[in-house]
């Protein structure tokens, strides 16, 4: 596994994938609640597949998805971090986003990890923008993004080219939200 910054926030760790990390990863993107705005449950040979894309990811760019671990506990909570968004309409773009497990919902852990992880995109990896996007029905993810100071784009939304339209017609339509460095360095209190 690539070398991965750990990073705290007041409750939880952001830290690297371990491989005994792969099974409880496996069981969160094979969870229908938690993967219903997307295109289905993962099953496990895709769930490592995505793991080793995640070690790639790091070592290509120095930036990535962290898995969440609750402090108190130690327990494996979802993923945070950036990730490559090659597809948008606008260009390319880097991409914070999160996926945690249903047990971990409606605790404020989305926002409090995504916030870190721009304050890492922008401050240590020298980021102009991030973008974080969901499928128009994502009313959870959408209240986070906007939770963390994302901006609505409208003139950026865009029909998601990786995702099939007859399958899944409600998730083809996607919001784009966006937030500057320069956004991002105005709301920061000294």
């Amino acid at each position: 596994m690539s070398t991965v910054p750990e990073l705290r926030t007041q409750r939880l760790l952001l830290r690297g994938l371990r491989d005994a990390d792969r099974e409880p990863f496996a069981a969160l993107n094979a969870d229908p609640l938690v993967t219903r705005h997307l295109q289905g449950p993962l099953g496990r040979e895709r769930s490592d597949a995505f793991v080793d894309r995640i070690d790639a990811c790091w070592a290509q760019h120095g930036w990535g998805l962290w898995a969440l671990e609750l402090l108190a506990t130690g327990e494996f909570l979802g993923y945070t971090g950036l990730w490559p968004a090659d597809f948008l309409p606008s260009g390319p773009g880097v991409e914070v986003g999160w996926r945690l497990a249903a047990h971990a919902w409606g605790h404020g852990y989305a926002p409090e990890a995504a916030r870190e992880a721009l304050r890492f995109g922008f401050e240590e990896v020298g980021l102009a923008q991030i973008v974080s996007f969901t499928a128009a029905g994502n009313r959870a993810s959408l209240r986070v993004m906007e939770k963390i100071g994302l901006r609505r784009d409208p003139a950026g939304d865009f029909d998601h080219p990786r995702v099939d339209p007859t399958a899944y017609p409600d998730l083809v339509a996607h919001r784009l939200h966006v937030l500057t460095a320069q956004e991002w360095r105005a709301t920061r209190t000294p």
